[in-house]
């Protein structure tokens, strides 16, 4: 059997435990330059407000919600506080993102002398006292069925599915793309040739979706029949890729800015490899405009490096090549591909290996403070600098499964 524990809006849960006024009214959490909700109370979601609604739209659907900046750094203390109280319980555990576990169930029943269903309920209400945030849990043979039924006990909910007839009940409801690792293109597909919940999803024949969607889609389909394909990850595998990015705050066209947020995801995606003791030989860069289209491409690099001194011009001949100066850009992003651990990838024989800019920032930063020492060419966007929720993101806590 294998547990999923899933926190009940786990941004806004956060805030409650230390503005403990903010528990039972509307409360929306924001994005770094507050301009979109990235999560949301049950009382805030009655008002119609979802996930990415800008704030000037759902301010007038709400008025008198309270809507906060986030702050990483105490959700991954909360995070860390649950994961310990789970620790203590289950000697095999994943910590598959900053609010959900897989762990061993089996560690419950000897640890309260009592039945499972029991045993997850008294785990649950532990979490409640003693971190202050509500929990949803589901058992399974699986980690895909323990996660779903998680996901239908939300909120303040457990759901233990040992009952065949109770697994069928669970799977005719949710739409197919509510299974993790079915993504938009994914439902896409299936929906086109007539399977639109999760039940539909069980029943078709596993050659056909593996044709389909990839043997990653087969595999998901024999852990909804009960057979665990997915183990618990009890320490975090490598990397297949990193990437940082995001909105750039304004849509903006002026090449000074655009070129500044470019540094700035450089300087986070060199810090993301040295953290992990990662070197790359490819990045790529993609972009979203205001109207609303897409546009990426992707260059090798002449060595395997985490040296921002080879990988911002790079991607700026990405940028300068594809960007007309009159489309605004929205959102930027950079992905780091083709990862070997450092030490032990190719060298080559014609680079300069005498680089000390990096070391010097992170030796500096490791002292002073995050981007106390950073490239003059963010200048420019100062006023990320000035915000402290522009510190820290979810992409800085250590030991994630999930990317």
């Amino acid at each position: 059997m294998i547990a999923h524990l899933d926190s009940d809006c786990f941004y806004v849960s956060a805030e409650r435990v230390r503005h403990e006024f903010l528990k039972g009214i509307p409360v929306g959490v924001l994005s770094n330059q507050g301009a979109c909700v990235i999560a949301k109370s049950y009382e805030l979601k009655a008002y119609g407000i979802k996930t990415g609604h800008p704030i000037w739209e759902a301010q007038p659907l709400c008025p008198h919600a309270v809507y906060i900046k986030r702050d990483f750094r105490w959700y991954e203390s909360i995070s860390r506080h649950m994961f310990d109280y789970v620790k203590k319980i289950s000697q095999r555990i994943e910590y598959y993102s900053i609010d959900e576990f897989f762990f061993d169930p089996d560690y419950l029943v000897q640890h309260y002398s009592t039945s499972l269903d029991d045993a997850v309920h008294k785990l649950q209400d532990q979490i409640l006292k003693g971190v202050g945030v509500p929990v949803s849990i589901g058992v399974a043979k699986t980690k895909t069925l323990a996660k779903l039924g998680s996901d239908s006990a939300k909120p303040f909910g457990c759901r233990v599915l040992l009952d065949e007839k109770e697994i069928v009940d669970l799977l005719e409801s949710p739409d197919v793309g509510e299974i993790t690792g079915i993504g938009s293109r994914s439902r896409k597909k299936l929906n086109q040739i007539g399977i639109h919940n999760c039940e539909q999803f069980r029943q078709a024949d596993p050659k056909m979706i593996n044709r389909l969607l990839t043997k990653k889609g087969e595999m998901i389909l024999w852990e909804l029949h009960g057979e665990p394909i997915q183990n618990i990850i009890t320490n975090r595998p490598m990397h297949k890729h990193v990437a940082r990015g995001g909105s750039i705050g304004r849509a903006s066209n002026d090449p000074k800015k655009v070129h500044g947020w470019l540094v700035r995801n450089v300087e986070r995606l060199t810090e993301a490899l040295s953290q992990n003791n990662y070197v790359c030989s490819k990045v790529s860069l993609s972009l979203l405009f205001k109207n609303g289209f897409h546009w990426g491409d992707s260059v090798s690099l002449p060595e395997s490096t985490s040296d921002s001194d080879i990988i911002l011009p790079s991607v700026k001949f990405i940028l300068d090549k594809c960007w007309q100066n009159d489309w605004l850009i929205v959102q930027m992003h950079l992905v780091a591909d083709r990862l070997e651990m450092r030490g032990k990838h190719q060298l080559s024989l014609f680079v300069n290996r005498n680089r000390k800019v990096d070391s010097i920032k992170k030796s500096v930063n490791k002292k002073i403070g995050r981007f106390a020492l950073r490239s003059g060419m963010t200048l420019q966007i100062n006023d990320v600098y000035a915000d402290s929720t522009n510190d820290y993101d979810i992409c800085d806590i250590t030991g994630k499964s999930c990317f």
